[in-house]
């Protein structure tokens, strides 16, 4: 007789972490598992798999709602620590966004383009429990008189605040070199004229979306590790490409799937939100995203064993092509080779740099399998899976 296969639901999984008899193992364990044993005995003896990623995601904000001042006020401008939130909302509801820079900033008056604090700042001192300035003006109603506010404010002072993303975790991103003969100034670092270095920024083997490329077990309500505590998915980031080409095990190739998360501002780590400021480019938040896998057959847990070796992105010259809205390709390389501090192009050694950090993204796998061994996070059934593609 043929072997049965193996097969698993949420809810049997669910029922091992209640009992404390789940299995669950990282990412690039995972890996090691499925090498050793094939992805049909890992099937069986593994019930999750953790992920992490650790980078700047500037598709990234938050929604706050400040309170209502006395008399009341319908706020049309506002800003925290001098940077300036959407306002157009309702009377205090407002969304701060993670690139924003601040007005007047003072490295902009110095070298012009240039900013040293933004969003993504604000809500780094946010969650680090730091007293945030809150300045709005108003143009004044019959029911909102009031036309200024002007107040000093900490996380806890402020009624609402969620973390949402519009557009976080990239499966997978090109590989960026600069053949122009100056140095450019990206949102991929600083890339030195004449292909001298080589930035990229994925975890590879530990990233969320390449260990679960079809998204099978992700959607609307999936519970995740989102900036220190628990939040959800809410549904595909904005620019998510399901049908982008993709490789063996349906890997894609270049920039694919993306997630829109979101998740409660109080309950979180300032060491997983970071400000970040990068040099001639701008502000941006740093984001740790981890997203469990639950091993509910052999095709998943074969999709999870994935390694760097197998993964593969894009070289993009973001001299030349990126700027004008060309991602021409010119070669493949593996996150194992990008990893390993130089990469071969053009018959020359080039020096690889990560805009992610792996250590970081492999701290968060580990914290999240903590979580689910000691039976603190459940998984959850999505209720709208992620768009894909035919597997065909």
């Amino acid at each position: 007789m043929p072997k049965k296969k193996t097969s698993k639901t949420i809810e049997e999984i669910n029922r091992q972490i209640k009992q404390g008899k789940v299995v669950v193992v990282t990412a690039d364990e995972m890996t090691d598992i499925v090498k050793r044993k094939g992805a049909e005995k890992a099937a069986r003896e593994v019930d999750v798999v953790t992920t992490g990623t650790f980078a700047p995601m500037c598709s990234s904000g938050a929604f706050i709602n400040f309170g209502h001042s006395k008399p009341g006020i319908k706020a049309s401008d506002v800003w925290l620590n001098n940077v300036r939130a959407y306002a157009g909302l309702a009377a205090v509801d407002i969304y701060i966004g993670a690139t924003q820079p601040a007005d007047d900033d003072p490295l902009n008056r110095v070298h012009p383009g240039q900013f040293k604090y933004g969003g993504g700042h604000v809500i780094h001192d946010l969650v680090a429990g730091k007293k945030v300035r809150l300045r709005a003006t108003a143009y004044g109603t019959d029911c909102y008189p009031n036309r200024e506010t002007d107040k000093r404010v900490t996380l806890f002072d402020l009624p609402y605040a969620t973390l949402l993303n519009p557009r976080n975790a990239y499966q997978n991103y090109n590989c960026a070199i600069n053949l122009s003969k100056k140095t450019i100034y990206t949102y991929m670092g600083v890339m030195k004229p004449k292909g001298k270095n080589a930035n990229y920024s994925t975890s590879g083997q530990l990233s969320p979306l390449l260990n679960d490329p079809y998204y099978l077990s992700m959607g609307m309500g999936t519970r995740i590790f989102l900036g220190g505590a628990q939040g959800v998915i809410v549904g595909p980031g904005t620019q998510h490409d399901p049908g982008a080409k993709r490789g063996k095990n349906g890997v894609p190739l270049t920039p694919a799937g993306t997630l829109m998360v979101m998740g409660d501002l109080k309950k979180m780590d300032p060491r997983w939100l970071k400000g970040v400021s990068m040099l001639g480019y701008g502000c941006s938040l740093a984001v740790g995203i981890g997203v469990p896998i639950p091993i509910l057959n052999e095709d998943m847990a074969r999709f999870a064993g994935v390694s760097d070796e197998e993964l593969f992105t894009q070289i993009i010259d973001y001299g030349h092509d990126y700027p004008k809205g060309e991602g021409h390709s010119l070669g493949r390389v593996s996150y194992a080779e990008l990893k390993s501090g130089t990469i071969k192009f053009r018959g020359q050694d080039v020096a690889t740099v990560p805009m992610s950090s792996y250590v970081r993204a492999l701290e968060i796998a580990q914290i999240l399998k903590g979580w689910i061994e000691k039976g603190d996070f459940l998984l959850t059934q999505p209720q709208d899976m992620i768009p894909t593609v035919d597997r065909g």
